[in-house]
């Protein structure tokens, strides 16, 4: 590990990593973040991983920028020779595609020129890293989408997506875990739950899960519902 201190704010430690989407990377993140975690330092408010940096909120009244660097770069010193790899937790997530569900599925079918078919096995035919949660509570960005499935969002988003609704943009394919207006791409909605705020854990997925969807049928989803 060999990343760059800025201060973010008064109340912050930026900590940035090479800017790469990159999976070694991203795993780097979220081992400092859990290693961060572990050490139950009482002047950490809240982590935040991301792509390729960590952002590290902390208690002004209990400590500062310079205090809080110094303890983080001392941290990193001792888990630089420690693996990257770790287990990383499988998510299967039931997707019905296309129709009410999916609405841009045709859209993407005629401009990529692919079948729905084809696109629905491009999106279950492989396992999708979460890189990050954000924009709204439990939304998890996850990537990388095999370039044939690689769309733009929409030039005029929506005023409302539905919660569960599977969407593409750029590399990334993500899912909505409450209903928000949003630009990206919808092929699908899942009936899983991702955001349960009454619950001890209330987000699905975490930072470095492996989801892999499936296709069910709408009678399906119903029922699941």
């Amino acid at each position: 590990m060999n990343p760059t201190f800025l201060p973010f704010g008064d109340r912050a430690v930026l900590i940035n990593f090479p800017q790469e989407i990159d999976e070694t990377i991203n795993q780097q993140v979220i081992l400092l973040s859990q290693k961060i975690e572990d050490q139950h330092w009482p002047e950490i408010e809240t982590l935040i991983p991301a792509y390729c940096s960590l952002t590290v909120c902390f208690h002004f009244r209990k400590t500062t920028y310079a205090k809080m660097k110094e303890k983080i770069a001392d941290l990193i010193s001792q888990i630089e020779t420690e693996s990257v790899t770790s287990f990383n937790r499988i998510v299967k997530v039931p997707v019905c595609y296309g129709g009410r569900y999916g609405p841009d599925l045709e859209e993407i079918s005629q401009q990529k020129e692919l079948s729905e078919s084809e696109i629905i096995r491009l999106h279950t035919g492989q396992d999708f890293r979460v890189y990050m949660l954000g924009f709204l509570p439990g939304f998890a960005y996850m990537g990388k989408l095999p370039e044939a499935l690689q769309v733009s969002r929409k030039q005029t988003p929506r005023l409302k997506v539905a919660a569960g609704s599977v969407g593409l943009a750029g590399f990334q394919t993500g899912i909505y875990p409450s209903e928000a207006p949003g630009g990206w791409q919808i092929i699908g909605r899942t009936p899983l739950e991702l955001f349960s705020p009454e619950k001890e854990t209330p987000f699905l997925f975490q930072p470095g899960d492996l989801v892999r969807f499936y296709a069910i049928e709408e009678a399906d989803f119903r029922s699941w519902e």
